[in-house]
């Protein structure tokens, strides 16, 4: 069994939202709400010496995601591959999910009154495509694939190059989308 992973080369990205862009389009999100966000970290250093990157913002399909535990009616659950689901059958839109997730990567979709959120695009995996921001991406910056298959970019960029997950000692999930960069820039992302 596969198990999935994302990995964003910040020192790629270029903040053009394209991956946003793509995402919403593909899965209808309404105007005003994204399941893939790509933000600018603030400044830091002092100057001349300053720095600052963008990062992509999504559902990090945790190891061990603390959405599950809260939803009453067990909508949000995890698949064997490690995706983090949402079952818009099952969900009554109460929002306990997004209020567990240390990312802020869930909300409620305004139109449906249903919890909403990035599934690795479950759906064009499916039909064997790649998910629509890894696709869209035009700095080339964005990869997915299984993090187990020693083939594989993900595997390559996590193992081989350093990518890492964004995490704390108050935050120790295990999320599956990966950043690789500066380290000046990584250390920004905290």
């Amino acid at each position: 069994m596969a198990r999935y992973a994302m990995v964003t080369d910040i020192t790629k990205c270029v903040g053009c939202q394209a991956c946003t862009a793509a995402c919403n389009a593909e899965w209808e999100v309404p105007a005003g709400l994204a399941r893939t966000h790509v933000r600018s970290t603030p400044i830091a250093g002092t100057f001349p010496h300053l720095s600052s990157t963008f990062y992509v913002a999504q559902c990090n399909h945790c190891d061990h995601p603390p959405c599950v535990e809260p939803c009453p009616t067990g909508a949000t659950s995890q698949l064997p591959n490690g995706i983090v689901q949402v079952d818009r059958q099952v969900c009554i839109g109460c929002g306990y999910c997004v209020e567990a997730c240390p990312y802020q990567a869930r909300f409620v979709n305004s139109e449906l009154q249903k919890v909403d959120k990035c599934d690795f695009c479950a759906a064009r995996l499916e039909r064997g495509q790649q998910p629509a921001c890894v696709n869209t991406c035009t700095a080339h910056a964005k990869y997915f694939g299984d993090l187990e298959d020693r083939s594989s970019d993900v595997f390559r960029l996590v193992y081989d190059h350093g990518a890492r997950r964004v995490e704390s000692q108050a935050v120790a999930v295990g999320p599956n989308v990966y950043y690789r960069g500066k380290p000046q820039h990584l250390e920004l992302l905290a």
